[in-house]
C-alpha cells in the first residue's frame, strides 16, 4: 500500500513555565514513531510566541525555533505542560497565544495537552462544557479557575474527539501513545513505545496514582503474573488462574492488582487482548473468528463487540485503516 510522503505534523508549544518533561515527552513520542521500514510518520516543531527563548519550571531557559506560526499547517498542537504563568495563576492567557489556539482547532486541527497544559486551554477557552483532566494535584486550583470545565482528575487522560487532555508526567506518554495509535494503528505506537523504553499501553480511563503507599519491601510485584497471562492470551483464564499463579487467594491478588495498576484484573486482562486483536488485524490476514480466538475474546461477535466498546470501531473497519500491506513493486 502505497502511503502518503507528507508526514503528520506536530506543533509543540512551550509557554514561559514550561516543564522540561512534559516539552519532551511529545518531542520524544512522536518523533521516534516510524513504520516498519524505519520512515518517520510525524514531524515535529517546537514554538513559542515570536519564537522567543522561554524560562522552563526547572529554571534554564529553551529556544524554540519557531513562532506560533508553527500552528497554522499543524495536524495537531500539543501545549505543553507549566509551572508557573498566567494560565495556572490567574487563569488568563496572552491573546497571541489564544489566537492561535483558537484558530488551529477551528481549522479542524487536533488539541491536545500535557499536564498543567489543560490551564493553556481552559483559558483559551477551547475546554468550556467539555470533560478533561489535569494532574490531581492542580485540581483544585483548576476548577477554581475554570468551573466551566467538567475536570475528570482521577484518570490518565481524557479523548473528547479533537480536544484531548492528559493528567502529569507519565500520563502524557500515554496520550501521545493513544494518538500514534489512533493516526497509524498498534504497531506503529508498540514501536515508538519499545524504542522509549515505556509501557507501550495505559488504559485513559485507569485512575492517576494519588498518594497511594507503596508495597512492602517483602511484597512481591505481580509483573511476573501478568507476563504469564500475556503469554495466554487465548486460554480461559480466570480470577482464580492468575491468583494461583500469584499464589495469593483471590482477595488479596485482586487488591495487590489494582494497587499496582490502577485497574481490576479483568478489566486489565480484556484491555490486553483487545490490543492484542489489534495487532493480529494489522499484521496478519488471518479472518476475523481465528482473530477472537487467537486473542482469547472468543467469537467474531464477541471481537466486535468488545472492539466496538473500547475504541469504538468494528474488526473490519479497523483492519481496513490500519492493516499494513507489504511493498512488494521493488519501487
Amino acid at each position: 500500500m502505497n502511503q502518503s510522503v507528507r508526514k503528520h505534523l506536530v506543533a509543540i508549544v512551550a509557554l514561559e513555565g514550561v516543564v522540561p518533561f512534559d516539552l519532551g515527552t511529545p518531542t520524544q513520542i512522536f518523533g521516534t514513531a516510524r513504520d516498519e521500514q524505519g520512515h518517520r510518520k510525524y514531524e515535529t516543531r517546537v514554538c513559542s510566541p515570536g519564537a522567543r527563548p522561554v524560562m522552563t519550571a526547572a529554571g534554564y531557559r529553551v529556544a524554540p525555533e519557531h513562532g506560533l506560526e508553527a500552528t497554522e499547517r499543524a495536524d495537531t498542537v500539543v501545549v505543553s505542560g507549566i509551572g508557573f504563568g498566567g494560565p495556572v495563576e490567574t487563569g488568563l492567557l496572552d491573546e497571541e497565544t489564544r489566537s492561535a489556539l483558537r484558530a488551529a482547532h477551528a481549522r479542524g486541527a487536533r488539541v491536545m495537552s500535557v499536564c498543567t497544559g489543560a490551564f493553556v486551554l481552559a483559558a483559551a477557552g477551547l475546554l468550556d462544557d467539555r470533560p478533561a483532566t489535569t494532574h490531581w494535584w492542580w485540581a483544585d486550583r483548576f476548577r477554581e479557575l475554570f468551573p466551566q470545565v467538567k475536570l475528570d482528575p482521577d484518570v490518565l487522560f481524557v479523548d473528547d474527539g479533537d480536544v484531548l487532555t492528559s493528567a502529569g508526567v507519565g500520563a502524557g506518554i500515554d496520550l501521545c501513545l493513544h494518538a500514534v495509535r489512533t493516526d497509524f494503528g498498534s504497531e506503529v505506537a508498540n514501536r515508538a513505545a519499545r524504542r522509549s523504553v515505556v509501557p507501550p499501553w495505559r488504559e485513559g480511563g485507569q485512575a492517576q496514582y494519588i498518594e497511594r503507599p507503596l508495597p512492602r519491601t517483602a511484597d512481591v510485584t505481580l509483573a511476573g503474573t501478568r507476563a504469564w497471562a500475556q503469554e495466554r492470551l487465548d486460554a480461559p483464564l480466570s480470577l482464580q488462574d492468575l491468583a494461583g499463579h500469584a499464589r495469593m487467594s483471590v482477595r488479596t491478588f485482586t487488591r495487590r492488582f489494582r494497587e499496582e495498576t490502577g485497574v481490576s484484573p479483568a478489566r486489565w486482562l480484556l484491555q490486553r487482548r483487545v490490543d492484542h486483536a489489534r495487532t493480529l488485524l494489522e499484521s496478519t490476514d488471518l479472518p476475523v473468528e481465528v482473530v477472537a480466538r487467537r486473542a482469547g475474546l472468543g467469537t467474531a461477535a464477541g471481537l466486535r463487540q468488545h472492539m466496538q466498546s473500547t475504541i469504538g470501531v468494528a474488526p473490519s473497519a479497523y483492519r481496513r485503516t490500519f492493516r499494513v500491506v507489504p511493498d512488494v513493486s521493488g519501487g
